[in-house]
């Protein structure tokens, strides 16, 4: 049952990481399209032009991206392997990031001058980054909460994979903890028949008795 238990865990991580991972890919390609624009823009390649800000927005959305596909990873490493260490530093991944969004968002809707606190972007992506959000504030905010929710999904899915522990066949601290017959399949399971040490016992020849008959006789 409890074998059961973990295939479903196991699997339901899986598939919720993934969704992140989706949201990583899709960042990234939105940012790779954003500097095709840049470039467009500018008539050659963004940093070669050292007297120009940096597009800061661009790369942020573009490392972002990519640390969602990394997070991803780990989370299928952890997931596959239910290693503790795994598991830990993928939720430790993702409250950071959470964190990092309520403090973003929270800033949003706190501060009225939120955007002095961004500095100026050259690309103007930040800008109709930020129109595009007005104007569809709601699918935005269901968006943002999907993602949200997906997130603690997550880490929930990962605290019951480590409150049921790695696969009892998959990891052993010492040779002494599995019965050899339950892995039979591995190694051959039959174990030697059990012996005794101690004087070697030899039979009576048949010549030694008849000899022995024979001098009895002629006593």
């Amino acid at each position: 049952m409890v074998r059961i238990v973990r295939s479903c865990l196991q699997s339901m991580l899986k598939l919720v990481n993934s969704l992140i991972g989706m949201v990583g890919i899709a960042m990234i390609l939105y940012a790779v399209w954003l500097i095709r624009q840049w470039q467009e823009q500018m008539g050659n390649l963004p940093f070669a032009y050292s007297d120009h800000p940096v597009p800061w927005f661009i790369y942020s959305f573009l490392g972002l991206g990519a640390i969602l596909c990394v997070v991803t990873c780990a989370g299928h490493i952890a997931a596959e392997t239910v290693n503790g260490c795994c598991l830990y530093l993928y939720m430790g991944f993702i409250v950071l990031l959470v964190m990092v969004e309520g403090g973003v968002v929270a800033d949003i809707f706190l501060n009225r001058d939120w955007k002095k606190d961004f500095p100026e972007d050259p690309s103007g992506a930040f800008h109709q980054f930020s129109k595009f959000i007005k104007s569809n504030f709601k699918i935005c905010k269901w968006l943002g909460l999907s993602i949200v929710c997906v997130q603690g999904l997550s880490v929930l899915l990962a605290m019951l994979l480590k409150a049921l522990g790695p696969h009892p066949y998959r990891h052993y601290d010492s040779d002494d903890e599995y019965n050899v017959s339950t892995v039979a399949l591995l190694q051959d399971g039959r174990q030697p028949p059990p012996y005794v040490v101690g004087e070697p016992m030899y039979g009576a020849k048949s010549g030694a008795w008849a000899v022995r008959i024979n001098e009895r006789a002629n006593r």
